[in-house]
């Protein structure tokens, strides 16, 4: 088996990634997809609800349909998948090794690696919530697998803790099967979820949500009887508020606190990580600080909507398919991205500037909801490349501002060292 770009995962990203790498001129035989799943599409197979290709396709589709299009996409194209296949390491010199029923245990050496592994969900276990241990405590995508892909109910009266997308889905999911959403609590004074999530999810069925507030105690010994929640202090680290309690008879928690980007093999390899989004540093090409390995989707950060995965994961396909072709830049000019005022952080972390360098989009999240701001990505001396004005913005959902070719080439003649990411309050 001789491949020259390797894609590990068959979601979203690594089928967006492997169609841009053909595209752009490296032939089918030489491509190779990773799934560690029974078949690809990744997460998007148990997305049964409608509202992905909006912004790729115009047109409104379910997670298993958008997934569907970039399969076919891929197996026109005659791009190799092997499903079920677990990769096991990987290293700076770009070797891999992974095992499968089909194949049995296979060490390469690609010229190209693209890591599309997307996240896993934060469990119990990170949030360290005091009481036993019953059955009926699951993670949202947990429940959101039982129900959509295997037929089971996993409860009939449901708490949720936190306020992500996946567990605002799942609340109106569990709605429409009959069971009773009790109650969303989310412990931050805003919801991490999309706005148009918690409008179609929760105030069309009239699910309560309650804002600062956290689950405090589980109760029950072989099944979830019940649980407390309380309010919590925003002054004081977020503590539970003594008298505030509240028991709340239940049999099912589910928790949607939060994703964590699947990097293991990423660190394995001595990757440059951001401490901020827990994927890779990257530069605009969605390249590591590994020459040769290549980050995008969800293992890079976390993503709001699966359009802009398949975008991103084209920008790697592309580069990737360059570099072995022989296309390649090189890179005249390295400007890191700061983060200023508001901005929690950014995507790519670096931007690098070649004779040839086309327009490049910066992604970043704000760090609280505000009001009327200006988006702003300056130079190190003050000047303003490009601003936008934006009546609100919210850590749930993703910025973006675009750096023209002549202002990238600007950048460079000029001398500046760095472009900042600010936001200014009107």
């Amino acid at each position: 088996m001789n491949k020259k770009l390797i894609i590990i995962g068959g979601g979203p990203a690594g089928l967006a990634a492997a169609a841009a790498a053909f595209d752009a001129g490296l032939p089918a035989e030489e491509i190779l997809i990773l799934e560690r799943d029974r078949e690809p599409g990744g997460i998007l197979n148990q997305c049964i609800h409608a509202g992905f290709g909006l912004h790729r396709f115009g047109e409104e589709l379910s997670g298993p349909e958008y997934a569907g299009r970039y399969i076919d996409m891929v197996r026109e194209r005659g791009i190799e998948i092997v499903t079920d296949a677990m990769v096991l390491s990987l290293t700076d010199s770009r070797e891999i090794s992974f095992v499968s029923p089909s194949t049995g245990f296979v060490r390469l050496q690609a010229e190209a690696i693209i890591l599309a592994m997307g996240c896993r969900e934060r469990t119990r276990g990170a949030l360290c919530i005091p009481g036993t241990r019953p059955a009926g405590v699951y993670t949202a995508g947990c429940a959101q697998r039982y129900v959509n892909v295997e037929g089971f109910m996993p409860g009939k009266k449901v708490v949720i803790l936190g306020s992500g997308d996946i567990g605002l889905i799942m609340a109106r999911r569990m709605t429409l099967e009959g069971a009773k959403v009790l109650c969303v609590c989310e412990i931050m004074p805003y919801s991490g979820g999309l706005a148009r999530n918690i409008v179609q999810c929760l105030d069309d069925f009239g699910i309560p949500l309650h804002l600062s507030h956290t689950v405090t105690e589980i109760h029950g010994k072989d099944r979830v009887t019940g649980v407390t929640i309380a309010a919590v202090d925003e002054a004081n680290g977020r503590r539970p508020i003594p008298g505030t309690e509240q028991y709340i008879e239940c049999d099912t928690l589910l928790l949607s606190v939060g994703l964590i980007p699947e990097n293991e093999l990423t660190r394995g390899a001595a990757i440059e990580m951001d401490r901020v989004t827990s994927g890779a540093s990257v530069n605009q090409d969605r390249e590591t600080s590994v020459p040769g390995i290549y980050a995008c989707g969800n293992a890079l950060h976390v993503h709001d909507l699966v359009d802009f995965v398949s975008e991103e994961a084209e920008l790697a396909g592309r580069a990737a398919a360059a570099r072995i072709l022989g296309e390649a830049e090189t890179a005249k000019c390295v400007l890191p991205v700061k983060t200023g005022f508001g901005v929690r952080y950014s995507v790519p972390q670096r931007v690098e500037i070649g004779e040839g360098t086309d327009k490049v989009r910066l992604f970043f999240r704000v760090d609280t909801p505000r009001k009327k701001v200006r988006l702003i990505a300056a130079d190190d001396s003050g000047n303003v490349l490009v601003k936008r004005t934006k009546t609100a913005v919210a850590p749930g959902e993703m910025e973006s501002l675009e750096l023209s070719a002549e202002v990238l080439s600007g950048l460079a003649a000029n001398g500046a060292k760095e472009i900042q990411l600010m936001l200014e309050e009107m």
